[in-house]
């Protein structure tokens, strides 16, 4: 599949947030930033995300003079923008004549002016005070030149328990369960005598109040995404009439909490992300770069592949984490490209020019205090602009996946509030991430969906710890399994229904069939406590050895599935651990305890070598060297990135040209500590 630029334009998008309204006291500090974002090979800005207060400095007084400026001399330049809407935070005035506008916390504190995102979505006051500064912004912008989107709100987070809320919360749940009879019986709550008489008496979750029905923990969560989705759609209704034309998005944030991002997905046109890695952090680059790579799989698979824009990075370093290390030499590039490689269009950076004061002055910017970028920073932005420049080509590529792994917020939300049987160390992000990782160091793209995705364009699906099993997707996986395709499961799936309660009949639930398993109870293991597990001899994969399981070990019993593997260790010694169970035309694997590294490196290498799924060069990748292919038409390319510290040499399958230096490659190509190249297949 191939995209169209997602702006019409055959080249990369480079950038940041531009914030000219604290500014506006140094003129020459102006003029000086626009040589800079030239010099830099910069051609688009985010303007306005927090400018409420210099906006509209009064109810009903508009001052946009001081962003006509600002957005005439960009685009004079040949420099676009993303135009935001200022909703994220509020002017003072605002909160002090409206003081019902800011939220109520979850203990029914109602809060003060200040921060972000500090605001009650339900609020019809606030909403009509966003309408109107939206509105004038669009009739004054939404058909300049200049504008190539729109950038609504920022970082959208959290919700409000006011009384307003809490209205429109049993709203959303008399639409969903109709009565209050199959509310009830979803949420079990005959249990501790917690039945609902009346819809009024339904409160959203709270620590002086209800939160041991976990149904309602969840609906609250899913309320929550719904509210900020009408929020932002309302918000677009305010712009969208004065140029249906430009397309809209909100900046998310990596596998965030808050709201469900596949359900959000769905009301903005492209999806735009903020992305802040932790490198240097640990002893070395592996497991930051993995993750990250996953975070923007993600970011990309949202929109069915869709390309993306990187909104936010830092060129240096953040301010808000416990440590705030500086990007090493080369990492910038590095970190920048590999966004690039698994579906971004653009490079853009929080922020251009550091704040002199406030809370993000020490934060990282392409332009520091010294206000120059004659600097370390400033330069490998400048190179980065050059390189980026060569690589139009590339805009609107797509990325082939014959792999997914489910990633499901919602299923993540249950297993936090599981209670049982460990409440503590489960993390499915990491979970998600421990399967990830042995595809990425074989350099095999993945999407990352959730349990309402289509499954059927995939060879492989892994699926580990799908504790609720929501939607269609039990009947999904056996149509795809039927069908062909092979999946793999863990434990601790197919365990409750999309509100919380327990399946009958012996888990794992509505996938006992297709995997051909019944899971009768599960061991929890002390940190300090491992299980063996042994390969059986001529097993289907030819897996040789011994591996350890910790944390969950299920006890299964096979049914209909072949055995691969027995426990060796504790009182469940000898009862099977990995099974395959011959489903249609396909295969379904049950992993039944929590696998170390090696044992994921070794099962994932002999079934994707099984079923035929390749990296994007075919060749043997040195540790922390991967490649990620991105195609467009007959093209095929390439982004070889060594996120050592040391020097590797990697040995490639074919002839390539390096894009940036039209050199023709072959053979073995040497890499520097964390270098990067953009091949192209000859």
């Amino acid at each position: 599949m191939n995209f169209q630029p997602l702006f019409g334009k055959q080249e990369f998008l480079h950038g940041a947030d531009y914030n000219p309204e604290q500014w506006l006291d140094y003129p020459e500090v102006l003029e000086q930033d626009i040589a800079m974002m030239k010099q830099a090979n910069c051609n688009i800005m985010s303007v306005g995300i927090f400018s409420w207060a210099m906006l509209e400095p009064q109810e009903g007084v508009f001052n946009f003079a001081w962003l006509d400026d600002v957005i005439n001399n960009l685009y004079k330049n040949g420099i676009h923008v993303f135009l935001a809407t200022p909703s994220g935070a509020r002017p003072a005035w605002l909160s002090h004549k409206y003081p019902e506008v800011l939220r109520t916390s979850q203990d029914r504190v109602h809060q003060l002016h200040g921060g972000r995102h500090n605001h009650c979505l339900s609020s019809p006051i606030y909403r009509e005070k966003v309408k109107i500064i939206n509105s004038e912004l669009a009739k004054r912008y939404a058909n300049h030149p200049a504008v190539l989107g729109w950038h609504i709100s920022n970082e959208y987070s959290g919700s409000c328990h006011c009384p307003l809320c809490q209205e429109n919360f049993r709203k959303y749940l008399k639409n969903k369960y109709k009565t209050l009879d199959n509310l009830n019986k979803a949420y079990w709550s005959v249990f501790w005598s917690h039945t609902y008489q009346d819809w009024d008496q339904i409160e959203s979750p709270s620590t002086i109040g209800e939160n041991a029905v976990h149904a309602l923990n969840l609906d609250w969560k899913r309320f929550a995404t719904y509210m900020a989705m009408d929020f932002c759609k309302s918000e677009i209704d305010a712009v969208k009439p004065y140029n249906d034309k430009l397309k809209f998005t909100t900046n998310f944030m990596e596998f965030f909490y808050d709201y469900d991002y596949f359900e959000f997905a769905k009301v903005i046109d492209f999806v735009s992300w903020d992305s802040y890695p932790r490198w240097h952090f640990d002893k070395d680059e592996l497991p930051t770069a993995s993750y990250t790579a996953m975070n923007h799989d993600l970011m990309r698979s949202y929109k069915n592949g869709q390309p993306f824009v990187l909104m936010e990075s830092t060129p240096s370093c953040t301010n808000w984490r416990d440590l705030s290390k500086l990007k090493k030499p080369m990492m910038h590039r590095l970190s920048s490209l590999q966004a690039v490689a698994h579906g971004a269009d653009s490079i853009q950076y929080f922020q251009w020019r550091k704040s002199r004061g406030s809370s993000e002055k020490f934060h990282g910017a392409v332009v520091d205090h010294v206000g120059h970028i004659n600097t370390r920073v400033g330069h490998d932005v400048v190179d980065l602009g050059k390189t980026l420049s060569k690589l139009g080509e590339i805009v609107g590529s797509s990325t082939k996946a014959e792999v997914a792994i489910v990633f499901d917020t919602q299923n993540r939300w249950a297993i936090d509030d599981s209670q049982g049987p460990r409440n503590a160390g489960i993390d499915y992000l990491q979970i998600v991430h421990e399967q990830y990782k042995a595809f990425w160091n074989r350099g095999i793209s993945v999407d990352i969906i959730d349990e309402s995705c289509d499954l059927n364009k995939y060879k492989l699906v892994v699926a580990p710890a799908t504790y609720m099993i929501r939607g269609d997707f039990a009947k999904n996986v056996e149509s795809f399994v039927q069908n062909g395709g092979t999946y793999v499961s863990t434990y601790w799936s197919g365990i409750v229904n999309e509100t919380d309660l327990c399946f009958l009949g012996g888990f794992p639930g509505p996938l006992k069939n297709v995997l051909g398993i019944w899971d009768e109870e599960t061991e929890c293991l002390a940190d300090f406590e491992e299980v063996d597990i042994k390969f059986d001899i001529n097993n289907i994969l030819n897996i040789k050895g011994s591996f350890k399981g910790r944390m969950l070990c299920a006890l299964i019993h096979a049914n209909e599935a072949n055995i691969l593997a027995h426990y060796e260790s504790d009182f469940f010694a000898n009862r099977p651990c990995v099974t395959c169970n011959n489903f249609g035309k396909g295969q379904a694997y049950y992993i039944a305890t929590r696998m170390d590294d090696a044992f994921n490196e070794v099962f994932y290498s002999k079934l994707t070598e099984q079923l035929g799924i390749k990296g994007a060069i075919d060749t043997t990748l040195p540790k922390g060297v991967t490649c990620i292919a991105r195609y467009n038409n007959d093209n095929k390319y390439v982004f070889v990135m060594n996120f050592n510290k040391t020097e590797q040499n990697l040995q490639l399958d074919s002839n390539y040209i390096n894009l940036e230096t039209q050199e023709t490659l072959s053979d073995i190509v040497h890499l520097e500590p964390y270098a990067s190249l953009v091949l192209k297949k000859a």
